[in-house]
C-alpha cells in the first residue's frame, strides 16, 4: 500500500472513530445531561479539531508538519511559562527562548540539520541562556529560575520537535513516507491514553500515584497499555516495522507517554493546578493533550534512527 493510500486509510478510520464516538456522546448526554456527559462531548469536539489540523498539516507535506509542530511548542511553551517564578532579569532569556530558540530550532529540523538540532536546546541553548539571567540580575532564586526555564525548553520544544524530525529519516524501502510513522505515533500513544481512562473507569481499583494524578489505576494503565500495544503491532503496515517490532515499539512508547504524563502531573500538583490551560475545550491545554506524546517522541526517533535509518 503506498504512503498516500496508507495515510487515508488510518485517517478513514479515526473519523469513522470519531463519528462513533460522537453518536455515542450525544445519546449519553439525551439520556443522562450532566457535567461527566458535557465533558464527554466537549472532549469529542476537541478530538474533531484536533485531527482536522493533523490532516491538513500532512495536506501540506513537511513544511506544514513542522510549522503546526512549531507553532504547537510556541503554544505549550507559554503555558509552561506562565507556571515558573520569574524575575525582571529574565525577560530577555525568555524573548529568546520564544523567539530565536524556538523558531531556530524548528528551522534545523526543516532543513534535516540533525548533528545541529539535536544539540542546539540541551547543549547550546542550555549554556546561553543563563548568561543572559546572570548579567541582568541579581543571584536571588537563579538556580531555580534558570533550571524552570531550561526545562520548559526541554519539554515544549526540544521533545516536542522530534515529531516532525520523523519526516526526515532515510530507512530504505520507506522512502517518502515519513508522514506514516508521525500518524502512528500519535495514534499509538494518544489511543493509550484513551483507553487508560476507559479501563480506569471500568475496572480501576487502585491508583498508581495518587498524589499525583487520583484518576490514574494500575488496572487502567496496563488495559490501556496493552490495549495500544496490540493496535501499534495491528497497524505495522504503516510502518517499516514488522507486527512484533511494531508491537514492541508501541508498549516503549506507551509506557514511556504514561509515565511522562505522571512527571507533568506532578509539576502541575507542584504548582498547585489542575490544567496546563484552557486551550481545547474538554482537554485543558496542549501539554495536557500532549504530555504523553512529548515524552515518548524522543525515544521513538532515536530508537528508529539508530536501528532502521541510514543515518
Amino acid at each position: 500500500m503506498s504512503g498516500d493510500a496508507s495515510l487515508f486509510a488510518l485517517f478513514t478510520g479515526v473519523f469513522l472513530l470519531l463519528a462513533l464516538a460522537t453518536l455515542a456522546a450525544e445519546a449519553l448526554a439525551e439520556r443522562r445531561p450532566g457535567p461527566v456527559t458535557a465533558n464527554l462531548r466537549a472532549r469529542v469536539a476537541a478530538w474533531w479539531v484536533m485531527v482536522v489540523l493533523l490532516g491538513l498539516a500532512f495536506v501540506f507535506g513537511r513544511t506544514g508538519v513542522v510549522l503546526l509542530f512549531a507553532l504547537v511548542s510556541f503554544a505549550a511553551l507559554r503555558e509552561f511559562l506562565t507556571l515558573i517564578v520569574r524575575s525582571p532579569a529574565d525577560h530577555h532569556a525568555l524573548v529568546a527562548s520564544f523567539f530565536v530558540v524556538l523558531p531556530l530550532q524548528y528551522l534545523l529540523v526543516w532543513a534535516d540539520w540533525y548533528g545541529l538540532y539535536s544539540v542546539l536546546i540541551p547543549v547550546h541553548a542550555f549554556l546561553f541562556l543563563p548568561v543572559v539571567s546572570a548579567l541582568r540580575g541579581g543571584p536571588r532564586g537563579f538556580l531555580g529560575r534558570v533550571a524552570e526555564t531550561q526545562w520548559a525548553l526541554m519539554i515544549c520544544v526540544y521533545c516536542i520537535s522530534h515529531v516532525p524530525a520523523l519526516l526526515y529519516l532515510e530507512i530504505p524501502g520507506f522512502e517518502g513516507r515519513g508522514v506514516l510513522l508521525v500518524a502512528w505515533l500519535i495514534f499509538t500513544v494518544q489511543f493509550s491514553d484513551v483507553m487508560q481512562y476507559v479501563w480506569g473507569k471500568l475496572a480501576g481499583r487502585r491508583p498508581m500515584a495518587p498524589a499525583l494524578s487520583p484518576a490514574k489505576t494500575w488496572e487502567g494503565f496496563l488495559g490501556g497499555v496493552g490495549t495500544a500495544t496490540v493496535a501499534g503491532a495491528l497497524l505495522w503496515w504503516l510502518t517499516p516495522f514488522g507486527p512484533l517490532p511494531a508491537g514492541l515499539l508501541a508498549l516503549m512508547v506507551t509506557v514511556m507517554g504514561a509515565l511522562g504524563g505522571l512527571v507533568l502531573s506532578a509539576v502541575k500538583r507542584d504548582r498547585g493546578v489542575k490544567d496546563w490551560g484552557h486551550l481545547i475545550g474538554g482537554h485543558g491545554g496542549v501539554l495536557d493533550r500532549l504530555d504523553s506524546v512529548i515524552f515518548a517522541a524522543p525515544l521513538f526517533f532515536h530508537v528508529v534512527r539508530y536501528l532502521w535509518s541510514l543515518r
